[in-house]
This record gives structure tokens, sequence and C-alpha cells, in this order.
């Protein structure tokens, strides 16, 4: 039985490079960007692409390790890594303020810009990181007629239009890590709690197995993200094709069967992708919840959302943490403030208006 993920004629493939000591059969590290490659697909190893893209599946061997000592599985369980070690991912662009701004490289020598398995070269980070893990490209990931593959092969069909019966929530944020995600997974606690099927859904950002498990363990009954169509990561991709991915989360969790749609938004209201989007929410949101760091992001944060027109009536994140910042922010927005705890309880019934019906 094949235990490591792999399509087994890649594998196979690099065998023979085992007497070199540059491969062995089972050193292949499958990364989370290509969970929707189906396994036991028939792949090589072709030459190295002349026109890198985002999306496009690399063989990488690890050449020194640095801030990643690790990937992510296909399945996003944490997979130790070694020098020699060879990985497949995908090339991509990230826009992370607290980690690497990074993109599509275009020679052989490389980085890993997420544990995700998202590869790209590193032009900008943040002081309190490593240098990144250092790669190089071994080759494409071509099938059987050496076409070059890409997460773009592998997207779901576009979803026919639908809408969630009670509600679709969109949680955005101040910055990166004002706690987007937690506040989205205490909704989904919250309202499962009320008997309630949710979809839980990630629009933009860079692939990540710790999000879709995070929905999963709160209880969302379907998760979907921008993965599922296509990208490995949403930094550099034209605004309407992420306007489109947005409505296609959206309308495919309800196809299965959601009653409630949470959609997280990456990133702070000030990244270019996120404002863009933050345009064509309100054709898709019926309550915002603003995840803030402190008083005075809450309050810019509600001017440019209400600025905009849109409907946010909550915020959490880091803010709530403090008693005293949450009375600031209150103040100073007139908005609540609730912790995740209390989400996850009942408050997050209040995002969904009084007519709710919690028998789903």
């Amino acid at each position: 039985m094949n235990t490591s993920g792999e399509p087994l004629s890649l594998a196979a493939r690099l065998a023979d490079r085992r007497s070199s000591g540059r491969a062995h059969p089972h050193g292949m590290k499958w990364t989370y960007v290509t969970r929707r490659v189906m396994p036991g697909l028939s792949t090589l190893v072709g030459p190295r692409v002349h026109d890198p893209r985002s999306g496009d599946l690399v063989v990488c061997r690890v050449t020194r390790i640095g801030a990643h000592d690790h990937c992510e599985d296909r399945w996003g369980r944490h997979v130790r890594l070694w020098p020699g070690d060879l990985l497949v991912g995908a090339l991509g662009n990230r826009y992370a303020t607290d980690f690497y701004e990074g993109y599509v490289p275009r020679g052989s020598r490389t980085h890993l810009l997420t544990a995700g398995g998202l590869i790209g070269d590193v032009l900008a980070a943040h002081d309190a990181h490593m240098a990144p893990t250092e790669l190089e490209v071994i080759g494409a990931v071509v099938d059987d007629d050496m076409r070059p593959l890409s997460t773009e092969d592998f997207a779901a069909p576009t979803p026919p239009p639908g809408r969630p019966r009670h509600a679709t929530i969109a949680v955005v944020g101040s910055g990166m890590n004002a706690g987007k995600t937690t506040t989205v997974a205490s909704i989904v606690h919250g309202c499962t709690q009320a008997g309630l099927r949710v979809g839980a859904g990630k629009v933009t950002g860079s692939g990540s197995g710790k999000d879709r498990w995070s929905y999963i363990d709160s209880g969302a009954h379907s998760v979907a993200d921008f993965l599922d169509f296509g990208m490995p990561s949403t930094f550099g991709y034209p605004l309407e094709r992420l306007a489109d991915t947005m409505f296609a989360i959206r309308d495919t969790l309800a196809a299965e069967g959601a009653a409630v749609v949470v959609l997280e938004i990456a990133d702070g209201l000030l990244m270019p992708e996120t404002s863009g989007l933050l345009e064509r929410l309100s054709g898709i949101a019926d309550s915002v919840v603003l995840a803030a760091v402190d008083a005075l992001s809450a309050r810019s944060g509600v001017e440019i959302l209400r600025g905009l027109g849109l409907p946010v009536h909550v915020l959490s994140g880091l803010v709530s943490r403090s008693p005293l910042a949450s009375r600031e922010a209150t103040e100073t927005t007139g908005l609540p403030v609730f912790t995740p705890k209390a989400l996850a309880a009942s408050a997050a019934l209040e995002l969904l208006g009084a007519s709710t019906n919690t028998a789903a």
C-alpha cells in the first residue's frame, strides 16, 4: 500500500536517482497545495517551463533549511523537512506583511514561501523571521503527454448561482493576525451548536491546511477555498477572478446544503486585493464582522467599511482579549465587541437576524 500520497509513476521516475543520494522512492513530499491532484494519477518529471506562472506544479529539492523546517502534506499534517528532501509544490506569489513578500521564481534556485507548499522568490521579509528555506527546482510535473500540470487543471467546475437559506457572513481584518480565522471558527461553532448547517470558505490567502481544519474542527458541514478553484495563492491574480471565486465559493457551499455561509477574506483592509473585494461585498454579505487588533484599528476599519456601505455589525479579534480595549472600541464605533468564546456560545446568532429558524 502506498502511504506517501504521491502519484506512483512520479515516485518511480525519481527512484533511479537513489544511488547518487539525490532521492529515494518514498522521499517525495506532496504539499498541501497539491491536495486536489488525484493520488495515483500518472505523472512524470519534465523540464522546467520557460515561462513559469502561478499554479505551475513543480518538483523541488530542499537545499537548505530556513524559516520553514516542515511542510504541510495533502491533508494538512506537518511533515519534517530535511536537506535533500524532494517536495512537490506550486509556484505562486505571497503577500504577508508579517512574513514574506514573494513572487513566482524565474530561475532554478528559489524559496519555500509557505508550509503549504507555495514556491517563489522572497523579495522582502519581516525581521522576526529567519532566512527562507532554500529550494532547487528539479522540473515541472507533467502528464504522460509531457504537458506541464497546474493547479488550474484540477479546479472545480463553476457552480450554479445560489444563496444560503439564512445568511452570508463575511469576516475581514484590520491587518494580518488580527484574529480572522479564530473569529470564523467561533461563528461556525456558534451557529452549528444552534442546529444550523454551516459552510465555511476562505476567499483569499495562501493555501494552508491549518485554516481548513480549523473550520472543520469547529463543526463546518462543508468547506471550500480558492485552491478548489485553481489558485494556490490569490496574490497577483486579477480582481475579477478573485470576485468570481468569492461568489463561486458561496454558491458551492449553498449547493452543498449550508443554511449559513461564513467567508474569510485574508490579510488587512489595505491589502490591494482585499480592498478591491470589499467593493464587491455588498452583493454577497448580509453581515460583516471586523476582526481588529485594537480600538484604533477598529475605528479606522469601521470607517472604511461604512464608507463602502457595508453592513458591519460586530467587532471581534484580538481587541476582544482586553475588556478596556473592547470598551474603547465600542465607544468609538458604536458596535459591540464579541470574544471568540461569546460567538461560539450564542452571540453568532445575532449576525443572522431575528427571522433565523434554527431547525436547519
